[in-house]
């Protein structure tokens, strides 16, 4: 079926927006009388596929190289150390797991109010924003002289780069159903990994500057990588997309589709600002599961960004080779990303998916803890790597898809985001008794299994209240019908299911 011959076949549509001042705060108000029968009951799969496609081609390239850049220039810290900044800054002892861990205290206490400003302003403005200030930071980093110079640029670093990644799982969830936005999630943080891997391959070209213009190789690696920020902040201004109801590449068809697709998936649940909504999400127990779920995942994730290199540094390998070899295991993890949030999302489960990643990655860390060759203990990096950079988006497509409500699932993305990175701080000091870095490898099998142990626990609290909720709905006849009356309790609604 064409888009055509959908349109005359199925719907008129009537929009009718509000005011600039309204596009300013968020509050776009738009109506759509849908004629005969409704449009995503009627729409040909097929035509359901290529709408969102064009939602992929339009939204995730981009929203992928801003995180790219993010994670690149908050863990080039990692290369930058192997380039020689430990030895011109005197880190000795414990200081540079201290200019390490400080990026996340800002960082983690920032994302709830970043993306409540998100939602009370445009992506289009609010994201590039941030987007300039944590590029200014990146570039004027490569004058840092000392110790305390490190200090307090990695924590304006960590304020200023801590809306984005919430800010951009949020803004995916403004766009897609929650049975698409695992894979969408994967794909966008799947850059991650691309940052991991090019950060290493770039690091090691720009050693090669040491000297140009009075400046060290590793003063080059902050100088350059916050220059491309700052480009690319300037062009996302007029590349982002803020909401459905306001995007100029669909035509009127698609987007009376795609927001009518959004509102079914959600219950007519809320969707305007009100601070009980923010309550809810800060109350519900259910959020701290997902926090500790996430923080579990989270510390060896960082661990394996800031101090792969370190690794394979240790292993024996040249600090030059070390940069190079630390681009495979990323590079695994970001195949390993992209394919299990599509499975994920074909097979809509998201904690048995959580559980064997993380299961993966113990065997990988059990092999680094265990390893006396470097051929084994770079085997465990690889495997460590594939396990557990794909639960990330998988946990936060969990964490965002069973909370109700524009708002609180917004709310709920920052807490799980924001206090999870709090996990950022413990990677950065375990990693203390080289060369074989057994409390390091002990610790981060720690938290992978209670990752596991968490999911179970979620796995089964939320098919209790599927339960619970079923058992509802049959007694007191509650039907979709009737969705207008819960609008406001989130997924508290009786009609509201939660993913397993």
């Amino acid at each position: 079926m064409t888009s055509h011959s959908f349109n005359q076949s199925f719907l008129s549509v009537t929009l009718t927006q509000g005011s600039t001042d309204s596009l300013r705060k968020g509050s776009i108000e738009t109506t759509f009388h849908i004629e005969e029968k409704q449009i995503v009951e009627e729409l040909n799969p097929g035509e359901r596929a290529r709408i969102l496609r064009k939602l992929d081609w339009h939204l995730l390239p981009f929203v992928s190289l801003l995180y790219m850049l993010s994670f690149l220039d908050r863990a080039n810290v990692g290369n930058a150390k192997v380039a020689g900044m430990s030895k011109d800054l005197h880190l000795i002892g414990f200081r540079y797991n201290i200019a390490a861990a400080v990026f996340f205290i800002l960082y983690s206490f920032a994302e709830v109010p970043s993306n409540i400003a998100l939602k009370l302003f445009r992506p289009s403005r609010w994201i590039p924003v941030i987007m300039i200030a944590w590029g200014l930071v990146m570039t004027l980093m490569c004058l840092v002289d000392s110790f305390r110079s490190l200090v307090v640029a990695r924590l304006f670093l960590g304020l200023t780069e801590a809306g984005l990644f919430p800010g951009v799982t949020y803004y995916i969830s403004l766009w897609y159903p929650r049975s698409e936005q695992s894979k969408r999630i994967a794909i966008f943080f799947s850059a991650a990994t691309v940052a991991g891997a090019f950060g290493g391959l770039l690091a090691y070209g720009i050693e090669h500057m040491e000297g140009i213009g009075g400046l060290h190789g590793w003063q080059w690696i902050f100088l350059l990588e916050g220059i491309a920020t700052l480009l690319v902040a300037c062009i996302s201004f007029f590349c982002m997309h803020d909401y459905p109801e306001t995007a100029k590449f669909l035509t009127v068809t698609e987007r009376a589709y795609v927001i009518d697709m959004l509102k079914q998936d959600a219950n007519d649940l809320a969707t305007h600002y009100h601070i009980r909504f923010v309550l809810q999400a800060m109350k519900d127990y259910k959020t701290y599961i997902q926090v500790l779920i996430y923080m579990g995942l989270l510390v060896p994730v960082y661990a394996i960004a800031l101090f792969t290199p370190t690794i394979i540094n240790e292993l024996g390998y040249s600090a030059a080779h070390a940069q190079l070899l630390s681009a495979p295991p990323f590079i695994a993890g970001c195949i390993a990303t992209i394919l299990v949030g599509v499975f994920s999302d074909k097979y809509q489960i998201r904690g048995p998916f959580i559980i064997g990643g993380a299961f993966v990655s113990i065997v990988g860390y059990i092999l680094l803890y265990c390893g006396g060759r470097a051929g084994m203990s770079y085997a465990g990096t690889c495997l460590a790597a594939i396990g557990v950079y794909p639960t990330i988006a998988v946990d936060l497509a969990w964490a965002g898809s069973n909370a109700g409500g524009d708002l609180k699932r917004g709310v709920v993305i920052a807490m799980v985001i924001g206090l999870g990175n709090l996990g950022g701080i413990c990677s950065s000091f375990i990693y203390i008794d080289p060369p074989n870095f057994h409390i390091g490898h002990g610790t981060i099998i720690g938290f992978l299994s209670l990752s596991i142990l968490l999911s179970l626990f979620a796995m089964w609290n939320y098919n209790r209240l599927n339960k619970k909720k079923e058992a509802q709905c049959q007694a007191e006849g509650l039907t979709d019908s009737r969705r207008n009356e819960f609008k406001d309790m989130g997924d508290a609604s009786p009609l509201f299911r939660y993913a397993i």
